[in-house]
C-alpha cells in the first residue's frame, strides 16, 4: 500500500508499496532521508525546486516542468511504477507555459497534484477521473483561497481533499485549514505520513 508524507508547503514524498520513492516539490519540511527513484517539479520557483536537498543515486529521475510541458503538449510519463501525467496549472502570479500539476498513479490509487494555480477549466473534466486525493493549494494570495479550493474541490469530487500551499512563509496553518468546508477534506499536518487507499471500482 503507498503512502504519502507531507512535508510542509508543497512539499510531499510518496512511496509504493514496493518501496520506490517519489519526491514533489522539495523544499520545505523533514524526511529527506530514502533516496530519490523520481523527483517531479510543478514549477521553478526556489520554495518548489530545491533539488539539492533530495538523496538521489546514478539512477534518480527528475522531471521540470519544462519537460512535462513541452512543445505545447502536456506529456505523460511512467518510471518505478509511478504514472504521472502532467495537468494546466497557472494563475496571475504563475505562468501556465511554465506550470503544471501532475495526476499520479500508484497501486491502484489516483493523487490529483494541483501545484500553485487557481480553477482553470480543464478541471471541469477531472470529476471523470476519480481522484482519491486531490491536493490544492488554498493560501489565498499567490493561489486560490479555501473557499475556491472549496468549490474546485466540489468540482473534481475527489474522495479526498488535503489543502496544502497554505501561507506565505509558513508550512502549515491550521486556521488557513480549517477555512476549507469541503466534506471530505482531511486534516494532514507536516510530518505526516498516511496510507493511501482507492475506494471503488479498480482505476483504468
Amino acid at each position: 500500500m503507498a503512502k504519502l508524507l507531507y512535508q510542509g508547503h508543497a512539499s510531499l514524498r510518496i512511496t509504493s508499496d514496493a518501496g520506490k520513492v517519489l519526491y514533489v516539490d522539495p523544499y520545505a519540511g523533514e524526511g529527506y532521508v530514502p533516496k530519490a527513484d523520481l523527483v517531479i517539479i510543478t514549477h521553478e520557483h526556489y520554495d518548489h525546486n530545491a533539488i539539492h536537498i533530495v538523496p538521489m543515486t546514478y539512477r534518480t529521475i527528475v522531471v521540470h516542468s519544462k519537460d512535462a510541458f513541452c512543445d505545447g503538449i502536456y506529456r505523460d510519463f511512467e518510471y518505478f511504477g509511478f504514472k504521472v501525467r502532467a495537468v494546466p496549472a497557472g494563475n496571475k502570479n504563475h505562468n501556465p507555459q511554465e506550470c503544471v500539476g501532475y495526476i499520479v498513479d500508484v497501486d491502484g490509487v489516483r493523487i490529483y497534484i494541483a501545484g500553485d494555480t487557481d480553477y482553470m477549466p480543464f478541471m471541469d473534466r477531472l470529476e471523470r477521473q476519480e481522484i482519491d486525493y486531490a491536493l490544492l493549494p488554498i493560501d489565498g494570495v499567490y493561489n486560490m483561497g479555501p473557499e475556491e479550493a472549496t468549490r474546485v474541490a466540489g468540482i473534481i469530487k475527489p474522495k479526498h481533499l488535503i489543502p496544502y500551499h497554505m501561507k506565505p512563509g509558513m508550512l502549515f496553518d491550521i486556521r488557513q485549514d480549517m477555512k476549507v468546508s469541503y466534506e471530505k477534506s482531511m486534516l494532514v499536518k507536516p510530518g505526516d505520513e498516511i496510507q493511501l487507499v482507492h475506494e471503488g471500482e479498480p482505476l483504468i
